[in-house]
């Protein structure tokens, strides 16, 4: 620990920076918010055990799961009317990686829809008085015309679909569908995912009484099915994923009840603190939960037994669901308390060996999603809803490093069992545990400025820093990243700010991170490589048909071209 901080205080600058932002309208928070100042010491372990470098996680940590019945009206429906929102949403995601952003599509709508090769419309709801929490559809091959399109648009992409088990004796369309996937998709699909939380079937009444001794064979029989199709083309490598459990089966138990005797490509499972699905409760409402960090250890560690068993057998553990309030969210779903929360889960996430997590987003006017159209029926105009959480993947977008990282909880002033504790920290080390390249801050303060201090490692003495801020923990929309905004177009407004500071060689670098707000802090930047990405990501215009339309005119030109090739004899 730290005895004091050094006479050179960084930390004296940054509000001063921080009111010349907001007089340029960068920053959300009065001069006043940061008059008070505490100070947190912060440590490093000179070294990793074994078991943390068994957790590398990719830059492409955190991906984005979507809901299948209301995905058209997000994505578009045909690759001509992608909304241009939506393409610079993920663009904005996509820029900040290397590696191809993750997309999960399934959610108990896909568990229960049917894949219609011949249907020239995307999506069509086919149970207009469905339950709102499994809405069965329709869907054709547009869909994957729609996939590919956007990654074309975007940057690379891999893709995860839902397979059903809820009829595993009539199998017939999830072997279509799958046959579909694999050919449409190609090396973009990632993996099939096999059921969605089956451990819910007796529950929701899907399968009358049905347990893991019945779900164990039922796999044998799906995958001996997809493997031997009617297409006459074997799955080869292990391309599907289970069990997307999610509440009342273990992953160490369906272990001991022969899961392992399948070749899964990853395992997986879905997880919210808490549920909304009979409405609002002094639970689903209590916004405290999610302003300690206390809480998310044990949240994240709920299989933790299972992930060790798994890492046994050399098979990563995705998270393909979470967020904060399941059923629909709540009042607190979509608040700033809620960003900071999903920024420390998925940290926690991948510090615990989960190889990558998966924020979840639904139809139109669910609190806890990360954008919303300005209505279904008007989703390729301007004027969306940005939700508090898309701000936290933008965060964890650029926390990870290219190349692998390990994050160490730091567990700053006994944060993890301290309930009082008002902060969070995180090492990121590079994919060996030897060199600390980035740190993640977290105050969860209600108001005041916490200055976190430590000794820069590695002899570095200086740092670059980019902030999550807000007016309170309460907002819904005047939150930035690195001081900007996400404004109706899905675009980021305002200039990006980046903080420089030179640590001067004395020994202690210090960062203040406003109450409330989060710092992601990388070691050895300067004001000319800062080490974050920079640039403008935006990649769609205001238009709402600009795009479709560009696509239009670049697919007839490659047609006609094609014409005039033909018929001087070029193509045969």
């Amino acid at each position: 620990m730290l005895s004091s901080p050094h006479s050179f205080k960084p930390r004296s600058l940054l509000p001063a920076i921080f009111r010349a932002l907001a007089c340029l309208g960068f920053s959300l928070l009065p001069a006043s918010a940061f008059a008070q100042t505490n100070i947190v010491n912060v440590t490093f372990p000179r070294s990793l055990p074994s078991s943390a470098l068994a957790n590398v996680v990719q830059d492409n940590f955190l991906g984005i799961s979507f809901e299948l019945s209301s995905f058209d009206t997000l994505w578009g429906e045909s690759p001509m009317l992608m909304p241009n929102a939506m393409q610079n949403y993920l663009s904005n995601l996509r820029a900040r990686i290397t590696h191809p952003l993750r997309i999960r599509i399934g959610g108990n709508s896909m568990d229960g829809s049917t894949f219609v090769p011949d249907q020239t419309q995307m999506i069509i709801l086919t149970d207009p008085n469905a339950y709102y929490n499994d809405v069965p559809v329709d869907f054709g091959p547009t869909f994957f015309d729609v996939l590919n399109a956007m990654a074309d648009d975007v940057g690379e992409m891999q893709f995860m679909i839902g397979l059903s088990m809820r009829d595993p004796a009539h199998d017939t369309n999830v072997i279509t569908l799958a046959n579909a996937a694999k050919e449409m998709l190609g090396y973009r699909l990632d993996a099939m995912l096999l059921g969605n939380e089956p451990d819910l079937y007796a529950g929701h009444g899907t399968r009358q009484g049905y347990t893991m001794s019945d779900y164990i064979p039922e796999i044998g029989h799906m995958l001996y099915d997809l493997n031997s199709s009617f297409t006459g083309e074997p799955l080869g490598d292990p391309i599907v994923g289970g069990p997307s459990v999610c509440c009342d089966w273990n992953l160490d138990d369906l272990f001991s009840a022969g899961l392992t005797e399948y070749p899964y490509k990853y395992y997986t499972m879905q997880h919210y603190p808490t549920y909304s699905c009979q409405g609002p409760t002094p639970q689903n409402t209590n916004i405290s939960y999610f302003l300690s960090h206390t809480n998310v250890p044990a949240f994240a560690s709920w299989q933790q037994t299972g992930v060790q068993l798994a890492k046994q057998q050399g098979v990563p553990v995705l998270m393909t669901e979470y967020n904060t309030v399941s059923c629909g969210g709540s009042n607190i779903s979509d608040t700033f308390a809620a960003a900071l929360w999903a920024v420390d889960t998925g940290l926690q996430f991948a510090s615990v060996g989960i190889n990558g997590a998966y924020l979840h987003t639904r139809e139109y006017q669910v609190t806890y999603n990360l954008f919303d159209p300005p209505t279904p029926q008007t989703s390729t105009q301007a004027g969306w809803r940005t939700g508090s959480p898309y701000y936290a993947a933008l965060f964890l977008s650029e926390a990870f490093s290219p190349n692998g990282s390990i994050v160490v909880d730091l567990d700053i002033g006994h944060s993890m069992t301290d309930p009082i504790s008002t902060v969070a920290g995180y090492a990121i080390f590079d994919a060996s545990g030897t060199t600390l390249e980035r740190l993640a801050l977290i105050n969860y303060d209600l108001s005041q400025t916490q200055t976190f201090a430590f000794i820069p490692p590695n002899t570095t003495d200086s740092i670059t820093i980019r902030i999550l801020m807000a007016p309170s923990v309460e907002e819904r929309s005047e939150i930035s990243w690195a001081g900007q905004r996400v404004a109706g177009n899905g675009d980021l407004e305002g200039a990006q700010s980046t903080l420089y500071v030179d640590c001067g060689g004395r020994g202690v670098c210090e960062v203040d991170v406003p109450g409330p707000g989060a710092a992601l802090v990388v070691f050895g930047g300067s004001p000319e490589a800062s080490g974050f990405w920079e640039g403008n990501s935006t990649i769609a215009g205001v238009q709402g048909y600009a795009s479709g339309a560009l696509r239009m005119v670049k697919a007839m030109h490659a047609l006609l071209w094609m014409i005039v090739l033909a018929s001087i004899g070029v193509l045969i």
